[in-house]
């Protein structure tokens, strides 16, 4: 299908892009959800913000002990720098994994955020690893906790007129790595999970099993009280309510919610 006639700025700041947000305008950054989404009209804005020619809200740095990526950064960097890498391992695994390479190359992790798919990868991994958001808006900056994003089916608590410009991870993360089941290397997860190791503590987050991303609570409770991987991973999806469809049932996406969990767990002791 063709798209409703929308209009369309570029503005050269953030300060420009915020003063179009405030008129009721979306930010598009790599296009990879909103396009489709837009062809089928299950979204039809008024206008559209491109945010791709701000290179302020791309790169990756340490920030003291953190590591603050901006929201434009592309998929395909966030894959490949060995900084993401050495500091939240399970990041650059979900990365390297998003779609296909067209998508990659043009898809950013503050798009991916914003977007908030149940299936996407990024939440789980945001949340194990106990990120935040940097979000600014017209009333000024706030932070997001990972927890306090999302709050439903494509739905997040950033207001109208608020854009996140960077994505913030905690140093000392420890290990961590992240698995997922797809049935092509392009599509949407089924599930995912993201493990993250502190120490004695283990932490893991699911994608796919709710409208947003949940912690796996049933299997850290039983990990991190001494408990074997085995017995953790029939506990995974306990508590959870996954939708039923051409996918899978409940009972499926349960059973793979262990299978993951154990995975990704495994993955991150061995690094």
């Amino acid at each position: 299908m063709i798209p409703t006639k929308t209009a369309y700025t570029r503005p050269e700041s953030i300060e420009e892009a915020l003063a179009t947000l405030a008129d009721g305008a979306r930010p598009i950054a790599g296009g990879m959800s909103l396009i489709p989404m837009m062809k089928l009209r299950l979204a039809s804005p008024a206008s559209l913000v491109d945010l791709s020619g701000l290179a302020e809200l791309t790169g990756i740095a340490m920030d003291g002990s953190d590591l603050v990526i901006g929201a434009m950064t592309r998929h395909r960097e966030v894959a490949g720098s060995a900084l993401v890498r050495a500091q939240a391992g399970a990041l650059a695994d979900a990365a390297a994994g998003i779609g296909s390479p067209a998508v990659r190359n043009r898809g950013t992790i503050g798009g991916s955020l914003a977007q908030s798919d149940p299936h996407g990868d990024l939440p789980a991994v945001l949340l194990a690893l106990g990120g935040s958001v940097e979000v600014r808006g017209a009333s000024g900056s706030r932070t997001i906790a990972a927890a306090d994003l999302a709050v439903g089916f494509l739905t997040t608590t950033l207001a109208a007129d608020e854009m996140i410009v960077a994505v913030r991870l905690p140093g000392g993360a420890g290990r961590s790595a992240y698995a997922k089941f797809h049935r092509r290397a392009i599509d949407w997860s089924i599930v995912g999970a993201a493990a993250v190791i502190r120490g004695t503590t283990t932490t893991v987050a699911l994608t796919g099993m709710a409208a947003v991303a949940v912690r796996a609570t049933g299997f850290e409770v039983i990990v991190n009280a001494g408990g074997s991987l085995e017995e953790a991973a029939r506990h995974a999806g306990d508590g959870t309510r996954p939708a039923e469809g051409l996918d899978g049932s409940a009972e499926y996406k349960r059973h793979l919610a262990g299978v993951l969990a154990r995975r990704a767990t495994e993955a991150a002791l061995a690094r």
